[in-house]
């Protein structure tokens, strides 16, 4: 035992006994304590030091205390330490934290030592962070120390300081290269303790336990990069580990078996289109040339083609001899079965993400990789120029008079139980009632390259049936569609291509022509070739010889083709069975499970190139809508300044009309007042009772003026307003006019029938009722005409009281009375009883111009909200557009790595096929 050690455990005390001396170390060191003082100069630490251990064994701690606190040499230090001790053991916390902090030693041991033992005292306070902190620096002091390291595993482990007892690992496992360390931090890894640590920071353990142990290197790495996905620091793992990784020496030969299925799991998981090129084209070469350095036996085609095609989309990203490497894996890996199935799902991802972007890939491309997955069906495309008989034939193999007119659709016939026609564009699918509607679908008023229409037609077809095969007919090509034909969009679909020669003129220059673009296009599509019109020949050797001359011509083309000849006037039995002979002897006889997987990633990058092309569709429809829609904003403020200057012209026209009745009417009652007021002096008499005379003439007078009134005026303003009423009709019926050819002209530019300017004609019956009801009576307010207080008529009755009781005075009143009521002026009663009379039309009048607002109101109201509508979408096109130029990657981008992983498809199917 070393000095050091006697001194941790106490038992320095034993160098004081000899050895086979039974005497008990307290009489021992008590005698030797009394030799000691027996000397001039006696030195008694070290006796003390030794009698303080044993009575700290002895549990006699405050003796020991008083033993240790006297030693002034170098015993001082671990002195002071041991009586730290036995106040722990006495439980006088406080007492042993402060002589464990007052001690100064050099001594690592020691210091450790007195570390440990505040651990313990920090714990039992529960004072956490001294007790990290004491730890930390025991280790830090001497990790080698027996224990240190696992008593502050234990510590932190215990106390859930996983921050510190992964720091802990990492620094044991970097220094001792110990696999315990590493197998330790690797379980903090995978219980996730290690998420919270920038990916750098194991880049050194990494190091390290790449050059002690490469299969745990590989569990630690693929643990950590399991606990960094799904976190905000996983693309710095990313480049982190990739980064010190290719500085590695790892190889194939290695195994790397799990890490190698992480790459691949993380690299398609990158490319999934969730993510942008800008975030992950940094970090992908480097990613796949490290997968390809390691990449086992299983994944080495999928890591291989992962290269290959990155670089094809990317160029240049990839070195050269990764890419070497990369073609030689692929050249000599076994044959992938799985294309078709990994295409399919490729597919259905671009569909489903073209959904979440509210776009749809176009029907015909969904309709073509449904029909696809039929593996038994045979797809045999009919093409021939225009006149070659090419609809005869078809309807001699389906055995109807289906196509019985030029078409402008594909058609595709297929053997069916249940008969059902549907007519499939890009944007909609459509079901067929009868053949009429087929006829009508198919026909070529229906004609538009835009709008590419094929239709599916469904039904019991025995020869199909028995034949496994699939008619699709194209329209007759002509110089108006040579260059856009439907059929060269067909053509990956079909299985092969049966082109219609006329025997009058067989394989012309056009149809070399055509035949020459098919064959550069698609140059594993296998062509044949039907003779028509056969029957045209004079004589059957001249025919035989134009069957032999043709195909001369044709065998030099197209060596592997065969030619049928073929009559709709000769027995359709026999043709029919010699056609199933020749179906059955010129069967492709490629690799289906290949040529399918071919045509479905063709039909996936005519997806992707779709999707990429309705893009930029998408943003000129915007721009467009914009254009219009602000054109349309500038048309229909207009028309609003057109409708309110004809709405201000006809109220101005309307009231204008209506006052001039009013004038008429008021200038006909002031002029004729008068007159029938003097004409009541023929009511005055030399008889008349010149007493009351003035009361009975004012009645009399009123009562005309009302007969007047009643039976003149009335009459004739109600005949004046009904003339008025049809000028305002005339008047409203020119404006409706004018608004239904403006909304006619809307309507045109709008394609829609959506704006109606139907204006309020019930205006016109309001009109009609109150003017009969203002017409129908008017209430006569009795006029003062002789009653009043002027001069003449005050001498007139008070001389008519006066003279009037002598009968002599009767002609003389007569007489002036006469004169009176013959020269008074009466125009002042004229005015009081036109006021009266038009007061109710005055009335009317003051509404007329709030009517005719009434009138014009709604197609102001369709106007304004027309207005408000192409605002509404030109901001809407402004924000769509915006964010289709602040972020285009965000839709360019996914379809990109589609094409990446559709280009890896390719080069995987492609493998070991020579």
């Amino acid at each position: 035992m070393t000095f050091e050690e006697q001194l941790i455990k106490k038992t320095y005390f034993e160098t004081y006994m000899e050895s086979g001396n039974r005497t008990h170390p307290v009489r021992v060191l008590g005698e030797l304590y009394l030799e000691e003082q027996k000397n001039d100069m006696p030195d008694l630490s070290h006796i003390r030091f030794a009698q303080g251990e044993v009575y700290f064994h002895n549990k006699d701690f405050e003796a020991a205390i008083f033993k240790w606190e006297n030693i002034t040499n170098e015993f001082e230090p671990w002195a002071k330490k041991n009586m730290g001790d036995a106040f722990l053991e006495l439980g006088l916390l406080a007492s042993a934290e402060e002589l464990y902090l007052t001690i100064d030693t050099d001594s690592n041991v020691l210091k450790i030592e007195s570390g440990l033992q505040l651990l313990s005292l920090y714990i039992e306070q529960g004072k956490l962070e001294k007790a990290v902190a004491v730890i930390k620096k025991s280790v830090s002091l001497d990790p080698d120390y027996p224990g240190v390291t696992e008593i502050a595993r234990a510590f932190f482990e215990e106390h859930h300081d996983w921050d510190n007892a992964v720091e802990l690992a990492v620094n044991e496992g970097v220094r001792t290269g110990s696999p315990k360390w590493f197998d330790v931090l690797n379980q903090y890894v995978e219980q996730g303790h290690t998420a919270q640590f920038a990916p750098d920071y194991f880049n050194e353990a990494l190091s390290v336990l790449f050059q002690v142990d490469r299969s745990r290197f590989e569990q630690l790495a693929v643990s950590l990069w399991e606990s960094y996905k799904g976190q905000s620091s996983y693309m710095t793992w990313l480049r982190e580990f990739n980064q010190l990784f290719s500085g590695m020496d790892g190889n194939r030969k290695d195994g790397w078996t799990h890490l190698s299925a992480v790459y691949q799991d993380t690299y398609f998981e990158l490319i999934n289109g969730d993510r942008l090129i800008k975030e992950i084209s940094p970090l992908i070469p480097e990613l796949l040339t490290n997968w390809l350095k390691i990449t086992s036996p299983v994944n080495s085609l999928v890591s291989a083609s992962s290269i290959i095609a990155w670089n094809e989309v990317f160029p240049g990203t990839i070195t050269s001899s990764a890419i070497h490497d990369a073609e030689n894996l692929v050249l000599n890996s076994r044959e992938y079965h799985d294309g078709y199935e990994d295409s399919m799902q490729l597919f259905k991802s671009i569909i489903e993400w073209a959904e979440n972007h509210e776009i749809e890939v176009g029907n015909r491309i969904k309709w073509m990789v449904q029909e696809l997955q039929e593996s038994n069906v045979h797809n045999l495309l009919i093409a021939g120029i225009t006149g070659n008989g090419k609809s005869s034939f078809v309807n001699t193999i389906v055995g109807e008079e289906l196509i019985t007119a030029p078409t402008a659709a594909v058609i595709r016939f297929k053997n069916e139980e249940n008969p059902e026609i549907h007519e499939i564009t890009d944007t909609d699918v459509r079901q067929i009632t009868d053949l009429e509607d087929f006829k009508d679908s198919a026909g070529i008023r229906r004609q538009t390259h835009k709008n590419e229409t094929i239709i599916d037609f469904k039904a019991e077809f025995p020869f199909l049936r028995e034949h496994e095969l699939a008619l699709i007919d194209t329209p007759g090509i002509n110089s108006n569609n040579y260059d856009k034909h439907p059929l060269y969009n067909y053509l990956r679909f079909a299985d092969s291509l049966l082109f219609v020669l006329n025997a009058n003129d067989p394989f012309t220059e056009k149809e070399r022509e055509i035949l020459s673009k098919i064959s550069e296009y698609f140059p594993d599509l296998p062509i044949h070739f039907l003779l028509n019109k056969i029957d045209v020949i004079y004589s059957q050797q001249e025919a035989i010889d134009v069957f032999d001359q043709t195909w001369a011509e044709i065998s030099q083309y197209y060596p592997d083709s065969k030619m049928f000849a073929f009559s709709s006037n000769y027995d359709k039995g026999k043709q029919l069975r010699d056609f199933s002979d020749f179906i059955r002897t010129n069967r492709s006889t490629v690799d289906f499970e290949q040529e399918r997987t071919a045509k479905l990633q063709f039909f996936v990058r005519r997806a992707i190139t779709y999707l990429l092309d309705k893009r930029i569709e998408i943003e000129n429809n915007h721009m467009e809508s914009i254009s219009w829609n602000e054109e349309m904003v500038s048309k229909l403020n207009g028309a609003i300044n057109q409708l309110g200057d004809i709405e201000e012209e006809k109220s101005s026209s309307i009231q204008k009309s209506y006052r001039k009745i009013k004038d008429e009417t008021r200038a006909e009652i002031i002029e004729k007042i008068p007159e029938i007021l003097r004409g009541c002096s023929e009511l005055v008499t030399e008889d008349s009772d010149f007493g009351k005379i003035h009361a009975e003439m004012d009645e009399e007078m009123n009562k005309k003026i009302q007969e007047y009134l009643d039976g003149t005026v009335l009459p004739k303003f109600h005949e004046d307003l009904r003339g008025w009423i049809q000028h305002s009709k005339d008047e409203f019926d020119q404006s409706q006019n004018y608004l239904n050819e403006m909304a006619e002209g809307f309507n045109s530019m709008y394609g829609d029938e959506r704006i109606s300017l139907d204006c309020d004609f019930r205006v016109l019956d309001d009109w009609r009722r109150d003017a009969d009801r203002m017409t129908n009576g008017v209430h006569y307010e009795k006029v003062n005409i002789m009653n009043r207080s002027t001069p003449q008529q005050f001498f007139l009755k008070s001389a008519g009281k006066l003279l009037g009781v002598l009968p002599q005075n009767n002609a003389m009143l007569y007489n002036r009375y006469k004169t009176y009521l013959e020269t008074e002026d009466y125009y002042e009663i004229g005015v009081t009883i036109a006021k009266r009379f038009l007061q109710q039309f005055e009335i009317f009048e003051k509404s007329i111009e709030r009517d005719v607002n009434l009138f014009f109101k709604n197609p102001f109201k369709v106007l304004e909200e027309a207005v408000e509508e192409a605002k509404s979408e030109i901001e809407y096109g402004k924000n769509e557009l915006e964010k289709m130029r602040i972020n285009p990657e965000l839709y360019r981008d996914p379809l990109t790595l589609y094409e990446v992983k559709l280009r890896q498809y390719e080069w995987m199917t492609a493998a070991g096929r020579g």
